[in-house]
C-alpha cells in the first residue's frame, strides 16, 4: 500500500500561508472561517500532513498538464541520445528553439522552488514546535529528514538543469529576500548534498506498510552518493568519489530484482531495488487530468502521464517517444532486458507499458516513477571507485552484477555476458559504464543528465553527430545547451538574476 497524498492536498498549504485581503474597521474582529497558521501545527498530524504536501508537489513534474504538449515530464525524458520523437520542433530535442520564454521551463522551474518553499516551511516549523506536540517517538527527526530530502531533491534537479539558479533555504518572511542573486559552480549541488547527509541521519530505516513509499535512509544515502559522484564529476576531487563510496555502503537490505521488468511494473511497485520512487495513486471517483491537483479542491489522483510512450490518445497527434536506432543498436539482440525496454521492430518504448494501469480518465497512469533504484547506484559505486583510482576489478565486478541480473532472467542465458575483470585500461571501463547506464536505465529520465556532467568531466564529447535522433534539424551548442535556460518568469521580476550564456 502507498501513502495517500490525494486526501490531504486540499488541507495543508491552505493553512500554512495565510492570505492577506483588504479589510474595512467592521470587519477586523470577526473570527476567520479556516484555520490559521497560527492555530494550524498544535498537534503531530498536522506535520504529517505538511510534509505530505512536499510529496504532493512532486505531482506537478509527471502528471499530464493539461495537455501533452505542456507536460513537464518531457524535461526528464528529453533531451539525449536514448528517446527520440519524430517531431521536428521540439524543444528539448532539437535545443536551438529552447527559448526563457519556453512555458514548460518556467512550470517546470516554477515547481521546484514551490516544492522547496514548502519544505522550508517544515523546517521552520519543526524547529519552533513546542514541547508536547509530538507524542510520537522519533517521528519530529522524520518529518525533517523527508523536508531535508525532498529539498535536497529538488537542489539536486536544478543544478543539473539550470545551474545557475539562486539558492533558497530558509522560508521567505521579509521582503529583501525577494530577489536571491544567482548561484555559481555547484552551489546549488553542494546545498543538495549537504541537504541528503542531513536526511541521512535523520530518516527511520523503513516505514510501516500504511506509509510504504517514504524517503528512508536508504533514498538518503543513496541521492547523497549519487550528488558527490556528479559533483566529483565536475570539479575532479578525489573525495567526492570515495565519500560516495562510503554513501553507497551505508546502504542496508535492498538487491537487484530477479526480474528487470519489476521495476516498472504497476504490481511490484516500491520492490527490494527501489530507494525512491513517486507514488502514484488512484483515490478518487472523480478525476479531471486537465486541472493541476493545487486547483481549488481536489480534482483527481496523482498521475503519471505515460503516454509518450504508449502513443495514448491524449497525445492529441503529438509525436509519442521512440528509443534511437543508437539504444537499440547497443543491446546485444539476446539481452532479455530488450523486450523489456523496446520494441525491436519499432521502436517503442516498453518501459512502464508492458504492465502498466491507467485511472478511470484513460489518460493518467498509476504506475510509479523509480527516481532512484539499486542498479543505478551499483553502476555509480563503479565510477566512482574507478575515477578515485580504486581497484579496476571490484569496478567491473559491479557492472557485471548488473549484467547478470539481465543474463540470469533466461534459464541458461548467455547475453550480456560479463566484462574481463582483468582490463586495466581506465577509458575502456569509463566506457563500459556508459554504456551500461544507457542499456539499464534508458528511457528513465537518467540520460540527460549523465551526458552534461560526462561533458564537463572531459569522457566525452557531445555535438550533434552523438544523439542518433533528427540531426538534420538539431542545433546542439556548447556551451549553451548543457544548460537550460533561466526563464523569462524570472527574470522579468528578479533584477538579480542574471541569463544563462548563450540565451
Amino acid at each position: 500500500m502507498k501513502f495517500n497524498l490525494v486526501k490531504i492536498l486540499v488541507l495543508v498549504f491552505a493553512v500554512v500561508i495565510t492570505i492577506s485581503i483588504a479589510c474595512n474597521k467592521s470587519n477586523l474582529d470577526l473570527l476567520p472561517h479556516s484555520p490559521t497558521e497560527q492555530a494550524y501545527f498544535t498537534q503531530e498530524s498536522d506535520f504529517t500532513k505538511a510534509v505530505l504536501g512536499i510529496y504532493a508537489k512532486m505531482n506537478d513534474l509527471y502528471w499530464y498538464n493539461g495537455g501533452a504538449g505542456s507536460s513537464t515530464i518531457t524535461v526528464f525524458l528529453l533531451p539525449g541520445d536514448d528517446i527520440t520523437t519524430n517531431n521536428s520542433s521540439e524543444e528539448f530535442e532539437q535545443f536551438g528553439s529552447l527559448q526563457p520564454s519556453s512555458g514548460r521551463v518556467a512550470y517546470f522551474y516554477s515547481i521546484w522552488y514551490q516544492l522547496i518553499a514548502r519544505a522550508n516551511v517544515v523546517l521552520q516549523k519543526t524547529a519552533q514546535v513546542a514541547d508536547g506536540v509530538y507524542t510520537t517517538p522519533n517521528l519530529k527527526n522524520y518529518h525533517e529528514g523527508e523536508a531535508y530530502f525532498l529539498r535536497g531533491l529538488a537542489n539536486f534537479y536544478l543544478w543539473n538543469y539550470f545551474e545557475t539558479s539562486p539558492l533558497d533555504t530558509v522560508r521567505i518572511s521579509s521582503s529583501d529576500q525577494f530577489n536571491p542573486p544567482n548561484t555559481s559552480g555547484t552551489q546549488l549541488l553542494d546545498q543538495a548534498i549537504s541537504d541528503f547527509g542531513m536526511a541521512a541521519n535523520l530518516l527511520p530505516e523503513s516505514w510501516d506498510e500504511g506509509d510504504r513509499g517514504r524517503a528512508t535512509k536508504n533514498s538518503a544515502n543513496g541521492m547523497l552518493g549519487k550528488g558527490l559522484v556528479f559533483r566529483g564529476s565536475v570539479t575532479k576531487n578525489n573525495a567526492d568519489y570515495t565519500d560516495a563510496i562510503a554513501a553507497f555502503d551505508a546502504i542496508t537490505g535492498v538487491s537487484l530484482t530477479p526480474n528487470f521488468e519489476d521495476n516498472f511494473s504497476t504490481f511490484t511497485e516500491n520492490n527490494k531495488e527501489s530507494l525512491f520512487e513517486y507514488q502514484a495513486t488512484q483515490a478518487f471517483a472523480f478525476n479531471n487530468v486537465w486541472l493541476s491537483n493545487d486547483f481549488d479542491n481536489a480534482v483527481g489522483n496523482l498521475s503519471v502521464f505515460w503516454g509518450f510512450y504508449d502513443n495514448n490518445f491524449g497525445l492529441f497527434g503529438l509525436s509519442p517517444f521512440y528509443a534511437t536506432t543508437k539504444l537499440l543498436n547497443s543491446f546485444d539482440p539476446n539481452d532479455p532486458r530488450l523486450p523489456y525496454t523496446l520494441n525491436p521492430d519499432d521502436r517503442s518504448i516498453k518501459k512502464y507499458v508492458t504492465d502498466d494501469k491507467l485511472d478511470q480518465s484513460g489518460v493518467g497512469s498509476v504506475n510509479n516513477v523509480r527516481i532512484l533504484r539499486y542498479a543505478d547506484v551499483l553502476l555509480l559505486k563503479a565510477e566512482a571507485i574507478l575515477q578515485s583510482g580504486g581497484s579496476t576489478g571490484e569496478a567491473i565486478g559491479l557492472i557485471n552484477r548488473v549484467r547478470a541480473r539481465a543474463r540470469n532472467m533466461v534459464t541458461g542465458g548467455t547475453a550480456p555476458a560479463d566484462y574481463a575483470t582483468t582490463e586495466a585500461d581506465k577509458t575502456t571501463i569509463m566506457n563500459w559504464i556508459i554504456k551500461e547506464r544507457l542499456l539499464e536505465l534508458a528511457g528513465e529520465g537518467q540520460r540527460w543528465i549523465d551526458l552534461r556532467r560526462w561533458q564537463m568531466e572531459g569522457v566525452i564529447s557531445l555535438n550533434n553527430a552523438y544523439f542518433s535522433s533528427n540531426t538534420s534539424t538539431m542545433s546542439f551548442q556548447l556551451p549553451k545547451n548543457l544548460d537550460l535556460p533561466i526563464p523569462n518568469t524570472e527574470t522579468d521580476v528578479n533584477p538579480n538574476v542574471k541569463q544563462n550564456q548563450g540565451y
